[in-house]
């Protein structure tokens, strides 16, 4: 049966190996998905634990739950579940507790018959329903809905409490992973491994399993373990954020960006400056007029190998780029153009992460002119536009 399965998720355009369906059934042999009952293992069960060995990246989980669907008696085809169930249906009041003769007088439905009465109910049902034996609603005995009980049906909404739905029709938690969408630190981490050269240094603390095997072998059958150096990302980053203002708005993102930065590169070193660098920049915002570094000095002190990327809106005035006492805090000798000039002679391979929404970019004339000086290597902060400025970055 799990063939087809393995052929379908292929068809899907999902990168599915050989291997990792091997190692799906010795997981279930293994008993890794517990049966619920004697016609085997829970579906729900089963739908996590194929996620979660076959499917490599969050990105393609939404492909794997449509293929899921479509092989296992062809859901989304039956009824269209694109259509939205008002939520005050699903808000859940009461909990019913079912005695072991109530619950086995409640008939079983074919899966045939499920989705044909879910088809009739999603036409019929006018308002929300509680406690019942056939709409959709919660508390219930009926086939649809959450918070009840039914040996086999389809739980619409809430947590799965009895595991004995053949179908879970609920917000897919990846549903949303396109080129447009809001990241968190874990996705922005994987956006960031585009910019990866690894090199092994440091003290031998790492298991080197092939050496050990040969070594091992070579002396007779007697262990012989070999230790290799750690490998570490090896890429030299120089992380230039805007902070205060407008960037304001954008806290949360630049610190989820901030946090994967800091754990996938160990070569790190980074300066706070404010809507545009000028003649120093800061380590401590509380510290920052105290403890002053001069962009002089940072230009010096790291080499060209060093990426370059600035975090910022770009939403200022006009003139705090392009004229000298143009800072709204002091009165800067340079003009703000100036300083990001020598910054992209000393680092040529820059870039620029906008939190911005990109729609917004053509009515900001800051963030044309910045763009213009940096040759257009501005990318909003999503998942297309990390990876193209990783990329960009590791050419």
């Amino acid at each position: 049966m799990l063939i087809d399965f393995f052929y379908t998720l292929r068809a899907a355009a999902l990168p599915v190996s050989v291997k990792e369906y091997l190692t799906l059934l010795e997981a279930l042999q293994a008993g890794v998905v517990g049966p619920r009952s004697e016609d085997g293992w829970s579906l729900d069960d089963f739908y996590h634990l194929a996620r979660t060995v076959l499917v490599k990246d969050e990105k393609h989980f939404d492909k794997f739950d449509r293929a899921f669907g479509a092989y296992f008696k062809g859901v989304e085809m039956v009824a269209d579940f694109r259509k939205e169930i008002p939520a005050d249906w699903l808000r859940q009041v009461l909990e019913r507790e079912l005695t072991p003769e109530q619950k086995a007088a409640i008939e079983k439905m074919d899966w045939d018959e499920l989705m044909e009465t879910l088809k009739k109910r999603l036409e019929e049902q006018q308002e929300r329903h509680e406690g019942g034996s056939k709409w959709i609603g919660t508390g219930g005995t009926s086939p649809f809905g959450h918070g009840g009980y039914n040996p086999q049906g389809v739980r619409i909404g809430g947590a799965g409490k009895n595991k004995s739905a053949v179908k879970v029709w609920d917000q897919r938690a990846y549903r949303d992973y396109d080129d447009t969408q809001e990241l968190g630190t874990r996705n922005i981490k994987m956006a960031l491994r585009r910019l990866r050269r690894f090199a092994r240094e440091g003290n031998a603390l790492e298991l080197d399993l092939d050496d050990t095997i040969r070594s091992t072998a070579a002396n007779a059958g007697y262990l012989d373990i070999k230790m290799i150096p750690e490998r570490h990302n090896n890429v030299k980053l120089l992380l230039l954020m805007d902070v205060g203002g407008t960037m304001d708005e954008h806290v949360q993102r630049v610190e989820e960006l901030f946090s994967a930065v800091k754990s996938e590169f160990k070569h790190l070193e980074f300066y706070y400056f404010h809507n545009c660098v000028y003649d120093f920049m800061w380590k401590n915002n509380r510290r920052r007029f105290a403890e002053k570094f001069p962009t002089w000095d940072i230009i010096r002190k790291y080499n060209k190998d060093y990426k370059l990327v600035f975090v910022g809106d770009a939403t200022m005035s006009p003139y705090e780029i392009l004229q000298p006492g143009g800072s709204v805090e002091y009165n800067n000798e340079e003009a703000g153009a100036e300083w990001l000039t020598r910054l992209l002679h000393a680092f040529p391979r820059h870039a620029w992460i906008n939190p911005e929404p990109q729609g917004v970019w053509q009515y900001r004339q800051s963030i044309a002119i910045i763009q213009q000086i940096l040759g257009q290597r501005m990318f909003p902060l999503t998942l297309k536009g990390l990876e193209e400025s990783m990329r960009l970055l590791s050419k």
